[in-house]
């Protein structure tokens, strides 16, 4: 009887051992996202009150100039990352500390080399200008190595599991760039050059910290061996990442060539209203390819219902602020935000919406393709998505204005959603995902311990 009631026992204990181990990791995940948003919100609230007090401080001439700077950066940015981190997130996401350190070195080397190559090249465009837009330039080109290197820390704690290291890394260079603002104004430095070199010498306050948090150091000189290793995947998310930033920028200039600058106002504008839940969307894209790693590694058969969950999550919190926006903005929110402008902007809510709708809907697919490492699919789907959007929203405003669009860079969103799902689904009979969890053809090969 005794033995009969210790079986029971033991099988009770076994049957609740899975379901805590699985509330355990969920509890884990969540933290991990909360601190992906804290952080987004931390770079996001910053990047915005730095825009704020250049514009009111500078001027439309010098805050142009730096607007210019600024959207080179973000190109520069992205070869960083497409070369450096996103190659670290996909083959390095959740290893054991040292592995993930040897890693690190390169992978910050690596950054460092293409911050350095962007400055060179920017500093010989500023050669060429003259005027402001030479001095954002040249003040850009001086400090872009600590720019990468600053992201490429932020991305490694993520890939880590360390989200709140990437947050501290963050919150020193906010820390550090908003009282080198306010000094500059005070002093009588409050020219473009002073501005922008204040941002980027505040970044490499943040870069030198990385090391003493990672207890590891960039080398340079293995730079081109990370990226050798990894030439797979980084020249293909570099051309993904690149199509992709780029999609928003034809459309504005198809849209302004078409319909003014005054559209293109409008249109920016209603994005802008995008703008809170757009930190919750690049929060969960931080820890989405880590924890898809994880989940890769440990239970293959649950990543395409992990991408469902991410996408459908996504897309609900989307649809809550569409609807909040169109509910609120007629009832004194539009004016508080946009002033004037948001009359002519709230017809364009629901399209965009609709937009980022789709964005939310192709995420998951999108990062379970980089899970696999199937690079060539994630850039296919990428572009065929982006051309489509910019056609379709090119020849919507020759038809139906603004709102036309915004309608077809919106359809253009889903069509491409169903692509990649699609290429999802290929990679995943490709790579031998089963339902018994095997995985025939592990992404890892390149790089292995690198």
């Amino acid at each position: 009887m005794v033995s009969d009631t210790a079986s029971r026992d033991q099988a009770g204990s076994a049957a609740r051992r899975p379901t805590a181990a699985t509330w355990r990791l969920i509890r884990q995940a969540g933290q991990r996202l909360s601190w992906g948003v804290a952080d987004q919100g931390m770079s996001s609230l910053s990047n915005f009150a730095v825009n704020i007090y250049c514009a009111r401080t500078l001027g439309a001439v010098q805050y142009g100039a730096f607007g210019l700077a600024y959207v080179t950066y973000g190109f520069a940015l992205n070869a960083s990352r497409g070369l450096a981190t996103d190659p670290l997130l996909v083959r390095f996401s959740a290893t054991v500390m040292p592995t993930w350190r040897r890693a690190v070195t390169r992978c910050t080397g690596t950054a460092t080399a293409v911050g350095l190559t962007s400055g060179a090249i920017i500093l010989a465009v500023a050669a060429l200008l003259s005027g402001t837009a030479r001095l954002a330039f040249l003040a850009l080109g001086l400090t872009m190595p600590a720019l990468t290197l600053q992201d490429s820390w932020r991305y490694s704690f993520f890939a880590l599991g360390r989200g709140s290291q990437a947050f501290l890394n963050d919150t020193v260079w906010t820390v550090a760039v908003i009282p080198a603002l306010v000094l500059l104004r005070r002093t009588g430095h409050a020219n473009v050059f002073w501005f922008v070199f204040a941002w980027g010498a505040s970044a490499a306050v943040a870069a030198a910290m990385g090391p003493l948090q990672a207890r590891t150091a960039p080398r340079l000189s293995q730079a081109w061996e990370w990226l050798s290793r990894h030439r797979d995947l980084g020249p293909r998310y570099l051309a993904e990442g690149t199509a992709n930033n780029a999609s928003g920028q034809l459309r504005n200039y198809g849209v302004g060539f078409i319909l003014g600058l005054a559209a293109v106002g409008y249109v920016q504008a209603a994005t802008t209203l995008m703008g809170p839940f757009m930190v919750i969307y690049f929060g969960m894209g931080l820890v989405a390819l880590p924890e898809a790693a994880r989940v890769l590694r440990r239970a293959p058969r649950h990543l395409l219902p992990f991408c469902l969950v991410v996408s459908v999550g996504l897309a609900f919190l989307a649809l809550i602020w569409g609807i909040f926006l169109w509910v609120a903005l007629p009832r004194g929110l539009g004016h508080l935000m946009l002033g004037d402008l948001w009359r002519p902007t709230y017809p364009l809510v629901w399209p965009v919406t609709a937009y980022v709708l789709g964005a939310c809907a192709s995420c998951g697919a999108g990062t379970g393709l980089h899970a696999l490492g199937t690079a060539r699919r994630s850039l296919r789907a990428m572009i065929t998505s982006t051309a489509l959007s910019i056609v379709l929203s090119i020849a919507g405003a020759a038809v139906h204005g603004t709102v036309g669009a915004m309608v077809g860079f919106a359809a253009g969103s889903w069509i491409g959603t169903l692509f990649f799902w699609q290429q999802l689904h290929a990679a995943l009979r490709e790579s031998g995902v089963t339902g018994s969890g095997a995985v025939s053809h592990p992404t890892r090969s390149r790089g292995s311990g690198s």
